[in-house]
């Protein structure tokens, strides 16, 4: 019985609503053409517009949701397509950058090569010796282009070193730093000589008697008194200078003009009694 009764509820409350529906739609079928409502039909009225006035706001919300919705995809299109535009921009400005920086590099060698003796020779660094026995790089030059051994290489900031070896189109240069490499220089302001010899990451100047005045910031440049480097090219900076005891010589470090871990242009010189040999 009691399972019956379960059931027949439903059914029950299914029948009320439905004579509801009718008594309400009888009562307003009855109002048209009055023109003012009874109490039930003022009742019936604040109900369904309380059941419109639902419907009605829950409609516009979907329609606004929608919208903010497809509205939202469209801003997320527009975000992807300005970040890949930014990206493009980005290389851009990354390699004009970049061609900026070569382009004033090759001016100033340039303006260099009007200060050497012709003929003169720009090259690339195409690699470095990773050996720690030599401080060597190879270029992108070679006795095609009538590169020999022995030839003077410079750049804007003072010398690099020396041909080494060469090939057909490329050559190896000893850097004026490597242990096996001597400079003949002097200091610019006094004048005094020595020779520069590297000790792997900068330079020690030898030779320089004890009662000759040397100081540190002293400029280093090459004396031309060898048939190697031309007078007057930038070698370094004095940066220590000792007073030993023994010995009649002052120890003198020089640091490098050149950043040896940052060339990549140079300028062979080409000189007249290195071509003939």
């Amino acid at each position: 019985m009691k399972k019956r009764n379960k059931r027949a509820r439903p059914l029950k409350q299914l029948i009320v609503l439905a004579i509801f529906a009718v008594v309400c739609a009888g009562l307003l079928a009855s109002s048209i053409g009055r023109n003012e409502f009874s109490g039930p039909h003022k009742l019936i009225l604040e109900v369904l517009g309380t059941a419109q006035s639902g419907f009605s706001g829950l409609g516009g919300f979907g329609g606004s949701f929608f919208s903010s919705y497809v509205a939202l995809w469209g801003v997320r299109d527009e975000n992807a397509r300005l970040r890949e535009e930014i990206k493009k921009y980005q290389v851009a400005n990354i390699k004009y950058r970049e061609a900026q920086a070569v382009n004033l590099q090759l001016e100033m060698l340039l303006d260099l090569k009007k200060n050497l003796p012709p003929p003169t020779l720009a090259a690339m660094i195409q690699g470095r010796d990773p050996s720690l026995w030599f401080k060597t790089i190879t270029i992108n030059r070679g006795t095609a282009d009538g590169v020999a051994k022995g030839m003077p290489v410079v750049t804007v900031e003072g010398i690099v070193g020396q041909v080494l070896d060469t090939g057909s189109h490329y050559a190896k240069v000893l850097l004026a730093n490597d242990s096996n490499s001597a400079v003949e220089v002097l200091l610019q302001e006094s004048r005094v000589q020595g020779i520069l010899k590297g000790n792997g990451t900068g330079y020690i100047m030898h030779y320089v008697l004890k009662n000759n005045e040397v100081k540190v910031g002293d400029q280093v440049v090459t004396s031309g008194q060898s048939d190697v480097f031309p007078a007057g090219l930038p070698v370094g900076v004095v940066s220590k200078v000792s007073n030993s005891e023994r010995g009649m010589f002052l120890e003198i470090e020089v640091e490098p003009a050149v950043r040896f871990s940052q060339l990549e242009h140079v300028i062979i010189v080409m000189k007249s009694n290195q071509l003939a040999n």
